[in-house]
């Protein structure tokens, strides 16, 4: 018999040994977190804890000087905790990481190092065209902590500082109602033989949930309001117990802020806050009553809402007291520090293990939802929508 022919020789054919992808060396982080410079934004992204279990991984931080002032921590502290004080903040703005709670300026984008991370809010509804071109101008990639989700489709962050507007909704309430602020010397609170307050929320989310889980816990009595059925429901059974609750009737929603002491707006849409509560609805509610439009971030669900600041919070229109502060986390910022450094701190641990944010993006699902550009190309649909801009899908430029 003649012998068969084979294209391949018998050391071809022989089986190989499968040939893994190495794992990344550990890689060193050089994390700068300059000082926050818009108004009243009194935030920080990491706490000095956080820093110490950094810089005990090998990671270097640099905190401009008196970052931390705003949250009661001051320089000494981080310090301690390794990080280097810098009086200048071209050099913290000068590392290849830059965390931030609010999204940086124009001018401090300049300072950024070309191929640089940022990580910090992104805040689409307040931005502009020029903040994306100057990002792909210098190739940073960049990592919005507002779109970060995760497998459960939860905004970690969000979530969190949602939590902290929703309780603080209720505090800030029960300090204005008393007779030393502007109120009428209500107490939000349940007296033996003294009818409770009425508290009216708009929107059963995070928000409206843990702002009638601080009311029903001060014994007032509370009704929330929302057109989705399924928030409702799930909002009875997160409170484990039964609270009125209905859909947007005018009628019916008329009626209850005509009886309210607190109303609590605490809607979100996909583009301005829809008005909910009409100027002469706000015309028929109490002299003295309270509304506190926390979606005023976003437009505000009341007719009459206009934008306060800290320092000046509330205005009276129609003998009803408004309070309509943007960013109310900020008012308790030491609070919402320790939230938000406490989500930050594993991603940054998780980077560092992985030797650098490309290849810790590759597995990590939840940073590339938060992230809307990779080395200066955009990679986030609704970025793109939004201005109108060129977009890429971040899987073809990760894997």
């Amino acid at each position: 018999m003649s012998k068969q022919y084979s294209p391949f020789s018998k050391e071809q054919l022989m089986p190989k040994p499968e040939m893994l992808e190495i794992r990344k060396q550990k890689g060193e982080l050089f994390i700068g977190i300059p000082k926050e410079t818009h108004l009243q934004e009194k935030r920080i992204c990491l706490t000095p804890d956080a820093v110490a279990a950094l810089t005990n991984q090998g990671h270097r931080i640099i905190i401009e000087s008196t970052a931390g002032d705003g949250a009661n921590y001051t320089d000494s502290e981080y310090s301690e905790a390794g990080a280097q004080i810098s009086y200048d903040a071209e050099e913290v703005f000068g590392c290849n990481l830059i965390l931030k709670v609010e999204p940086p300026s124009l001018k401090e984008i300049e300072y950024i190092n070309p191929q640089s991370v940022l990580f910090s809010a992104l805040q689409l509804k307040t931005q502009n065209k020029k903040y994306f071109e100057a990002l792909a101008k210098k190739r940073i990639t960049a990592i919005a902590f507002d779109f970060i989700s995760d497998e459960h489709g939860i905004f970690p962050v969000v979530k969190s500082l949602s939590e902290i507007a929703g309780i603080s909704s209720i505090l800030i309430a029960a300090e204005l109602m008393n007779n030393s602020s502007v109120g009428n010397g209500l107490l939000l609170g349940n007296i033996g033989g003294v009818a409770p307050p009425d508290v009216v929320i708009l929107g059963a989310g995070t928000v409206g949930e843990f702002a009638a889980r601080s009311a029903i816990g001060l014994g007032a009595q509370v009704k929330v309001f929302d057109n989705s059925v399924t928030k409702l429901r799930r909002l009875q059974h997160n409170l484990g117990t039964p609270i009125y609750t209905s859909t947007i009737q005018p009628k019916t929603l008329q009626k209850a802020l005509m009886r309210c002491d607190v109303a609590i707006g605490a809607v979100r849409g996909r583009t301005r806050t829809p008005i909910l509560v009409s100027d002469e609805m706000v015309q028929i509610m109490k002299d003295g009553a309270i509304i506190v439009d926390v979606s005023i971030d976003s437009g505000g669900c009341f007719e009459t809402s206009e934008v306060t600041t800290h320092d000046n919070p509330t205005f009276v229109k129609h003998g009803v007291i408004h309070y309509a502060v943007p960013n109310i986390p900020s008012r308790y910022s030491r609070t919402a520090s320790l939230s938000i450094s406490n989500i930050f701190t594993p991603y940054l641990l998780e980077i560092g293990e992985e030797g650098g944010i490309e290849n810790a993006a590759r597995f990590d699902k939840s940073l590339q939802r938060g992230m809307y550009f990779y080395h200066g190309i955009l990679t986030n649909r609704a970025v793109a929508d939004w201005f109108s801009l060129p977009y890429n899908d971040i899987n073809l430029l990760v894997f």
